[in-house]
């Protein structure tokens, strides 16, 4: 019997590239909108009273999971320029979300770091997200939510892995 379900014919992928088979271009455009998708109900769900940015919220998460940070740590970290850093910070210390402090190692620096009114809104953001996603993936069948948990540790590589070198010119 042949495997009729989407996403079955992939193509051989390039040589040197880790996997062996590259998914086709319906499912990979299947995947983004269902990801770009997903986060946005998912960002719409939690109600953030504040109205922060993507931006913000990335910054104020990874401030919070590094500890006290100089800008251009943090900068380096979001893969940002530290000029639009700044700029993406303002509203965060101006709303008492991140609170910034001369680098006791080197008195030109500044550190930020998340203060309690900051990791309680991370909380409660998020907390509003997983409390979606649990109920929405309590609706899948045993089959599908047990697809859908396999699925995590690549969903993850996909988070993790850099971006592959351009091929070189000419």
């Amino acid at each position: 019997m042949t495997d009729t379900r989407p996403g079955r014919d992939a193509l051989p992928t390039p040589s040197g590239a880790a996997g062996g088979t590259q998914p086709p271009a319906t499912a990979v455009d299947r995947l983004r909108l269902i990801v770009a998708r997903l986060y946005r109900q998912l960002a719409q769900a939690s109600g953030d009273d504040l109205d922060l940015t993507y931006a913000q919220l990335s910054a104020l998460a990874r401030v919070q999971a590094h500890g006290p940070l100089r800008l251009g740590e943090l900068a380096a970290l979001e893969q940002v320029a530290a000029p639009s850093l700044t700029r993406t910070l303002r509203p965060l210390s101006a709303a008492g979300l991140l609170s910034k402090e001369a680098d006791p190692s080197d008195g030109r620096s500044h550190l930020v770091s998340v203060t309690p009114k900051g990791e309680a809104h991370l909380e409660r953001i998020r907390r509003q997200r997983s409390e979606l996603l649990s109920r929405r993936m309590a609706r899948l069948s045993p089959q599908d939510s047990a697809a859908l948990l396999a699925a995590l540790p690549a969903l993850e590589q996909l988070l993790t892995e850099g971006e592959e070198p351009a091929p070189p010119a000419g």
